[in-house]
């Protein structure tokens, strides 16, 4: 049995508690949604906030399901993240919202923070299994078409993982919120949609005459097309 949101002090949102979801199932969809995350660490005294792509396994063996990150063995963010605490959020724009003031002006989006101590993944069949979670998660079925890693590509790869039990997600959504008086005062205002749509396959110049694989057809019209 999976926990609600904000399990903990430190994983509970503070302003705007009234956007503040505990449906854990929202995360689990905005986490199949997201393409990129952030992860913050402190790397050698300084803060980062280093964009990366992801993988997640919903029963995955830690509290509540596994969060995968990865990068090279000499990366210095993930040689120093399992000896502190860190954060990875992730954000998906809805919209702009454009009101009758700068003041008042925002986006609707959906976005999560996850904390927590990351580990890393040393066992070779969870790491294989991370590693092609990370190229599903973009495109899913991709693995299948693809050949195994090798020892060498293996030994030049960090894989952590952590625990989606300590996790908050935050929401906006609907039209301005504009003071009567700006009401009054007359003026547009509303919602500029956003969505991240995917373009045609491109077939490199090295696979020409190649058919683009049904699955990488499957995500585009996924995606929108």
């Amino acid at each position: 049995m999976t926990s609600p949101l904000s399990p903990t002090e430190r994983s509970t949102p503070r302003r705007e508690r009234e956007r503040a979801q505990t449906d854990r199932a929202l995360l689990h969809a905005l986490l199949h949604e997201a393409l990129v995350c952030h992860l913050a660490v402190v790397v050698d005294g300084v803060p980062l906030a280093l964009p990366t792509v992801f993988g997640v396994d919903l029963d995955g063996p830690d509290r509540d399901g596994t969060l995968y990150v990865h990068g090279s063995v000499a990366s210095r963010s993930l040689l120093q993240a399992p000896a502190q605490d860190l954060g990875v959020t992730f954000t998906v724009l809805d919209g702009l919202v454009l009101a009758r003031s700068g003041f008042m002006h925002s986006v609707n989006y959906r976005s999560a923070v996850v904390v927590g101590r990351p580990r890393e993944v040393t066992d070779p069949d969870e790491r294989s299994h991370a590693l092609d979670l990370l190229v599903d998660h973009a495109v899913p079925g991709r693995t299948a078409s693809l050949r195994r890693p090798t020892r060498k590509e293996l030994a030049a790869t960090t894989v952590l993982a952590l625990s989606l039990h300590e996790a908050s997600l935050k929401s906006r959504a609907g039209d301005p919120e504009d003071e009567p008086e700006d009401v009054e005062a007359g003026g547009w205002a509303g919602v500029v949609p956003l969505t991240l749509v995917a373009g045609q396959p491109v077939t490199g110049a090295d696979a020409a005459g190649v058919p683009v694989p049904t699955h990488v057809r499957d995500r585009v019209r996924g995606m929108g097309l």
